[in-house]
This record gives C-alpha cells, sequence and structure tokens, in this order.
C-alpha cells in the first residue's frame, strides 16, 4: 500500500500578538477536513517553559489540558473545538520541551559525539516532532502554528524549521502570514505598512509566504489588496480578507467565501473528495437565531490584568457556555463576576446577582478571592440559582456545605488551612512526596481518567450512561472521612472512581440544578455537541427564565 502522501501549512504572524493565528489555523483545517480531508494541527510556543502548566493564566491565557494529560495552549481547544477531534501530547511543542530533548539526546551520545548546534539540531528535532503528529493522525494535512510574531528572537528557529522542510519538499509545504491592518481613528483608513514590514522580516527568515490573511476591525478592500500583492509579492487572489466577526465559528464560512479553501488545496495538489460546508452555515444561523439573551455568571479571579479585562484565562468555560446556549435557542449574556470584589463586599452579592440566571465557578488554584467563590456558591445554593462547580468549585462547593449545613464553622481545604480542623478537602496521597519536593510541573491528576455514575441522580440522566471520562489537572480532593456526613445533609456524591475513593460530581438534592465536577468538562465541550453538564446547567437556568 502507497505510504500516505503528508503536507504541512505553517502559520506565523505579524505586526502583534493576539492576532488570531490559532483561530486561523483552526478554521483552514477545519475546510481542508470538510473536504474529506484527514487534517491534524500542532502549536508550537516559543517558551522556555516545558509546557503552559506553570504559566500564570493571567500572563498567557488558560491551560488547555489535553486526554492524555499534557498541559497546553490554549489554542489546542481552539483546534479541538474546530476540528473536532482530540489533538494530544504529541501535537504541542515549546522552546524548552524542544531543548530539553535535544540536550536529553546528547546526554545519552544520541548525536554520536558529534558537536552539537543550535542549527540544524534545533529544527531538525522541531521538524522530527512535526512529522510525528503528522504520522500519529495519519494525516493528508498538517496545520502548523508558530507562537508569536515574526521579528521576535524567540520563534525565529521555528521558521527555520519551516524553511527547511519547504527547502526538502517545496510542493509539501506552504507559509501564511495573519497579519494586522490598523484603521487608525484619526486617519479612518485602512494601512497596510505594518503588514509590509512583517512580510520583509519573514522574508529576512527565508520564508516567502504563499497567501495572507489580513485581520482587521472591516472588510480589506481591493486596493488595500493590490497594494499588499505589489509590497509583498503574494497575488491579490492569495489575499484574504478577515475582519472581525461576531463569532469566532464564523471563520471557516468567511475563509470559504475568500476562497482559501481552494486555494490551499490547489497549491498543495489536495486531492480533493468533497466540499461540505454545511456544518458551519447551520452553527451560524442558529447562533444568529439565539437573539433572546440568558444572563449567566462566572465567578473568579483570573479576569483582570491592569485596567483590562482577560477572558481568555476562563476561555474553554465562555466557549462551553456558549454552546450550550446555542443548543437552546439563548444568546450568552456572560457577566464576569471578581470573587475579590464579592470578599470586599458581601452584601453587594445580591445586587450583583441581580437577574443571574445561571451561577459557574471554574477552576483555580490559591488563596486570592476564595471566600468570595464560597459567598457566590452560597447564594447559589440559598437562593437556589442553578449552579455548575468546575474543579475548585466542586472543592469549595464541599466547604460551603460543611460549613453552612454542616455547621462546621472552621472546615477548609487543606490548600489554603493545613490546620483546619475539618479538612474536608485534602491533597491526595500520591502528590504529598512531590509537593514536598517542589515537583510542581506536569505532576497533577491529569487528563482522562473514569467516573462511575450512581442511578437516579441528575448527573447519570444527563450523560445517558454509567461510565463517562473527563480531563481532570488537580491535586487536592475531597475528604472521604467526610462523605457519610455529607450526604446525610443532601449533598449527593454521585460520581465517583471506580474504586469508589475519589468523589468525582456531587450534587444537591433538592434544587434545580447544583452540580460540581472535579473534573475540566468545559475541554469536551464542541460548538456543534455541547457539554452535557453545561446543558443542564443552560436548560435549567432558560427554564428557569421563563417562569
Amino acid at each position: 500500500m502507497p505510504k500516505r502522501r503528508r503536507t504541512f501549512v505553517f502559520i506565523a504572524g505579524g505586526v502583534m500578538s493576539g492576532v488570531g493565528k490559532g483561530v486561523a489555523s483552526a478554521s483552514i483545517g477545519a475546510i481542508l477536513k470538510a473536504r474529506g480531508l484527514k487534517v491534524t494541527a500542532v502549536k508550537i510556543d516559543p517558551y522556555i517553559n516545558v509546557d503552559a502548566g506553570t504559566m500564570n493564566p493571567v500572563e498567557h491565557g488558560e491551560v488547555f489540558v489535553t486526554k492524555d494529560g499534557d498541559e497546553t495552549d490554549q489554542d489546542i481547544g481552539n483546534y479541538e473545538r474546530f476540528l473536532d477531534q482530540d489533538i494530544v501530547k504529541v501535537n504541542y511543542m515549546t522552546t524548552g520541551r524542544v531543548y530539553l530533548s535535544v540536550i536529553e539526546r546528547e546526554r545519552a551520545l544520541g548525536y554520536g559525539g558529534k558537536t552539537v548546534e543550535v542549527v540544524p539540531h534545533v529544527p531538525e528535532e522541531v521538524i522530527s516532532r512535526i512529522r510525528a503528529a503528522a504520522e500519529h493522525h495519519d494525516a493528508d494535512a498538517t496545520i502548523v502554528e508558530i507562537g508569536g510574531t515574526v521579528g521576535e528572537y524567540q520563534n525565529i528557529l521555528f521558521l527555520e524549521a519551516a524553511r527547511m522542510m519547504r527547502t526538502d519538499a517545496p510542493d509539501d509545504v506552504l507559509v501564511g502570514l495573519v497579519s494586522y491592518l490598523p484603521v487608525p481613528g484619526n486617519l479612518g483608513e485602512m494601512k497596510t505598512k505594518p503588514t509590509q514590514y512583517a512580510v520583509r522580516t519573514l522574508n529576512s527568515a527565508g520564508l516567502q509566504p504563499d497567501f495572507l490573511i489580513g485581520r482587521s476591525s472591516l472588510p480589506m478592500d481591493e486596493p488595500r489588496k493590490r497594494k499588499l500583492a505589489v509590497h509583498c509579492s503574494v497575488p491579490a487572489k492569495a489575499i484574504i480578507s478577515a475582519p472581525d466577526v461576531p463569532t469566532i465559528y464564523a471563520v471557516p464560512e468567511h475563509f470559504e467565501k475568500e476562497g482559501l479553501g481552494d486555494l490551499v488545496c490547489r497549491k498543495l495538489k489536495l486531492r480533493v473528495k468533497q466540499k461540505d460546508g454545511r456544518i458551519w452555515r447551520l452553527l451560524t444561523r442558529r447562533i444568529e437565531r439565539s437573539e433572546k439573551p440568558l444572563k449567566i455568571a462566572i465567578v473568579g479571579k483570573y479576569a483582570s490584568t491592569g485596567d483590562f479585562s482577560l477572558t481568555d484565562a476562563y476561555l474553554s468555560v465562555l466557549e462551553a457556555i456558549k454552546h450550550a446556549c446555542w443548543a437552546v435557542g439563548r444568546k450568552p449574556d456572560i457577566m464576569w463576576v471578581d470573587a475579590d470584589a464579592i470578599e470586599a463586599d458581601p452584601k453587594s452579592l445580591p445586587r450583583i446577582m441581580k437577574g443571574v440566571k445561571g451561577i459557574v465557578v471554574p477552576g483555580g488554584f490559591g488563596t486570592r478571592g476564595v471566600e468570595g467563590k464560597i459567598l457566590a456558591i452560597n447564594y447559589a445554593r440559598v437562593s437556589k440559582t442553578p449552579f455548575l462547580g468546575l474543579c475548585y468549585g466542586l472543592q469549595l462547593a464541599v466547604v460551603e456545605h460543611a460549613r453552612h449545613v454542616l455547621k462546621l464553622k472552621d472546615a477548609h481545604t487543606t490548600e489554603i488551612d493545613p490546620k483546619t480542623p475539618h479538612p474536608v478537602i485534602h491533597l491526595m496521597n500520591e502528590q504529598e512526596e512531590k509537593m514536598k519536593n517542589k515537583d510542581y510541573g506536569g505532576t497533577m491528576r491529569l487528563g482522562e481518567y473514569p467516573c462511575v455514575l450512581k442511578p437516579r441522580t441528575i448527573a447519570r440522566s444527563l450523560y445517558g450512561h454509567e461510565l463517562v471520562m473527563e480531563r481532570h489537572r488537580h491535586r487536592y480532593e475531597c475528604n472521604p472521612d467526610y462523605r457519610e456526613k455529607l450526604e446525610a445533609a443532601g449533598l449527593i456524591h454521585s460520581g465517583l472512581s471506580p474504586d469508589g475513593k475519589l468523589a468525582e460530581i456531587v450534587e444537591l438534592k433538592g434544587h434545580p440544578y447544583f452540580l460540581a465536577t472535579q473534573a475540566h468538562p468545559e475541554f469536551r465541550s464542541r460548538p456543534m455537541e455541547p457539554h452535557p453538564l453545561f446543558l443542564g446547567l443552560i436548560s435549567t437556568a432558560a427554564r428557569a427564565a421563563r417562569s
């Protein structure tokens, strides 16, 4: 049987970070998949960190956990949502991970005594990893997103890897540049000069883009396309306008209208079996029809950086809420609630929550905002507002129940209060040695684990079957010594690990929807298939809004 031909599309970014490379990469993958091709996507992060697990979410955005337990960049989540398939550890690399592999190989005499140099050995390791991902997924096309912005020192070796791959197989490699075209308010004209410089910077790394994706607040007109074509040596037909759109899920359909899918297939000589963009058209129409707002509060602490809001810290939670809202025909009206503000002024909580039909307390770490989150959970329980707790949200829901229903006044998690007389949440046994040795990187309970659901519970009715798999990222767990007391007080442990030792899901008896999970179900939500726990929350909230 002939070996499948592998092709690669590299996506770099110009002018500024956050320009939309991840969504562009995911969208290109989606439109190629809609043509019947096998597709995967690789993210390269230019950080020395070995993975994203030790990065502050305010600085880097959320940490997305793969099913095989890798702590990755949030763009991996976009790949999963757009491609509707799992992305695994082999699809993610950082500068730190690449250098670590090169150094470990050198120490094991893997280079046979040669002088190990930055070039070519580091780019060769990058190429090896890219090809490994393509082989693992048996992909016709692999989209490779190079993090950062062209011109930065950090990503030059990844651009060198792309150059080497293109030199070796020019018919199998495409390069695209996603660049920003500002429209200064005082001028009112879209400016192409920053993108011209970005292309020249890419040229200096030995790469000429095959296509440009021009991100801007407005559509790019023909004069601007012709100007870029002249100055960047890119045909006007290969310059794609990418204006702001109401939802990122409109991007694949927009790229198709701009001819990007046809361009990529033509240049790579890919044999297309079909061309079917119906799922994206149906999704965008469903989103457009969801006009009636539903107010959902997310109570967290990673939502601000200086004077600006950073919602990327909870990106998958935000997307999961949207998916569920659209599925029931409602427009998500998401309100960010700072847990610190609640803590500072508890009496403001009823005013803050006015009009809120559902409350989500997502994951997190550390002491800041904990009491504010507990107050929000107490409000959800007492007011019977639909509530969903995620990871830390489950742990604090247990603390709240222990304090206010069991009347164990000083109940807490040992993460916050190691000397609490009622450690209802404690460190998992296998984590004790790791914490003692400060072995923090990649050592949590990570990745997919099974959960057994009890019959006649909300969780079981939502999932529809007994055994489910969910992704985890935590070191602390519910203390089983308190399980019986909590159950007697109405907090049902509806999901347990197969051995019965770990509490994975809890729910409150007699409440319309009060459910918390130790897992991160947001990582498994897809735009065409909302996660059951989020769908349960939003469906209940929508019913409450109608009554």
